[in-house]
């Protein structure tokens, strides 16, 4: 009979999950019989079929989701990872304690802002934001939502006709509302408190952690025994506790400061919980652990410096802004490099040959990489600025897609109250002295002509 087993002769390797052959065949089985009752009508015993095929079909996606060759070298299953004789391994539902745990990093992080960051910010001398309250204009409020915080001059006339202000009551509004808007200092001192605190004690808790292990100091030791390696508790709760806060930053960033690199951030927090889970089913947790404390070194610099920034003290930011530099650019662009991902690139394919874990792992430590490389960018700019020019704000501040700065925006309608003014002192002398025997027809004082005689 052809296409027998037995008369198709040697049989390549496997390089599939059986499952996933199953599952084809299925979904074209069921495909062809479909086609041929095209027409008619449905009855229950079909939809109790479809409900088994797609019952089916989950089940084989979660089997094939966790095949051994996706997640694990050659000639190792997961059984070989059960837990026995006093060895304990990570298994993907330790996972599932890291949920209400970044529900408890938000409310600690609510509590912390509130009661902590708040008044130490207040006792520094950051001051609360003041703005002035906008009339509510529904037409103008639209515009402003839907179409551009930034009206342009044509705008700004169209708006004023629909809305009989003047084109100056106008503009003004859109200042205002876009101060509105504009996230304070305070609040940018509480989000950086927050972060300082959780980075400085991650970051003593992975020395904690690491400090006595010999991988730490020769990074072959990282692949011995791999991945038969024991948890250990203080690995445990360092992977747990940073997914978590990780969770929490990702969950808090559609209310939080949004800054220039917002899709850079989005990118690296999702890269590194799909990197941390990963590293955790698979049994990567010791290379994991360095590369947390790693990010963990220059994230605390970083976030003290802008903590002195918004209080004002100059020279300790300066100091730390350049201490920052030196760290990012040793850890994120000598070390994670040349030390990290050298040893996941060429050290672990020693014992094992390479395999889709071997992959995945590795290039989302490239993606990583990247992201050092672009913030790289932005701090050596900001260096640039620092010795041979004026560095005047954050690369990585807050972006609101205007035009005009805070300060600009204030100068120009402090200005424009001053030319306010001006015009009504001119329109009231006018009318006390009659000038030109038509006071009451002379247009505003920039567009009459300086003349004494009206032609």
């Amino acid at each position: 009979m052809p296409g027998h087993p037995e008369e198709r002769g040697p049989q390549p390797k496997q390089t599939f999950h059986p499952g996933c052959c199953q599952l084809i065949r299925h979904c074209l089985k069921r495909n062809v019989k479909q086609r041929q009752r095209l027409g008619a009508n449905p009855t229950i015993q079909d939809s109790t079929f479809t409900i088994r095929d797609c019952s089916r079909m989950l089940g084989c996606v979660y089997e094939w989701f966790w095949w051994d060759r996706l997640w694990l070298p050659e000639n190792v299953t997961w059984a070989d990872l059960e837990d026995r004789e006093g060895r304990v391994y990570a298994k993907p539902s330790h996972l599932y304690a890291t949920a209400p745990l970044t529900v408890g990093f938000l409310i600690v992080r609510f509590m912390f802002e509130r009661w902590i960051a708040t008044p130490l910010a207040l006792r520094l001398g950051v001051k609360r934001k003041i703005c002035v309250q906008t009339e509510e204009i529904p037409v103008l409020e639209h515009f402003y939502s839907r179409q551009s915080k930034q009206p342009s001059q044509a705008d700004v006339t169209g708006l004023s006709k629909k809305t009989a202000l003047s084109l100056r009551e106008v503009q003004r509004w859109f200042r205002r509302r876009r101060c509105l808007d504009r996230p304070g200092v305070l609040r940018k001192f509480t989000e950086a408190c927050w972060r300082f605190v959780f980075y400085l004690f991650a970051f003593g808790g992975g020395i904690l952690a690491l400090y006595d292990k010999e991988w730490f100091y020769d990074t072959k030791e990282v692949w011995t025994d791999f991945p038969k390696q024991s948890m250990l508790a203080s690995q445990y709760w360092y992977y747990i506790l940073e997914m978590s806060f990780y969770c929490s930053l990702l969950l808090s960033v559609t209310f939080d400061i949004k800054r220039k690199d917002f899709r850079e951030q989005i990118i690296h927090h999702c890269a590194t919980l799909v990197l941390l889970s990963f590293s955790w089913c698979a049994n990567y947790i010791r290379v994991g652990t360095m590369v947390m404390l790693v990010h963990d070194a220059s994230d605390v610099l970083m976030e003290s410096a802008k903590l002195f920034n918004y209080a004002k003290w100059e020279k300790t930011c300066n100091c730390l802004f350049l201490l920052f530099t030196v760290m990012f650019l040793c850890t994120r662009l000598v070390i994670f490099p040349f030390w990290l991902i050298h040893c996941t690139w060429v050290h672990s394919c020693q014992d094992y040959p390479p395999f889709f874990g071997y992959y995945f792992f590795n290039i989302m430590l490239l993606v990583l990489q990247a992201l050092h490389v672009f913030w790289a960018y932005l701090i050596l700019r900001m260096v640039h600025k620092f010795f041979f020019g004026k560095l005047i704000k954050d690369e990585r501040s807050d972006n609101e897609d205007e035009h005009m700065s805070a300060a600009e925006e204030d100068a120009a309608e402090e200005e424009e109250e001053n030319e306010e003014e001006k015009e009504g002192h001119y329109r009231g002398k006018l009318q006390d002295k009659g000038q030109n025997g038509c006071s009451q027809l002379l247009p505003p004082p920039h567009t009459h002509c300086p003349s004494k005689t009206v032609y």
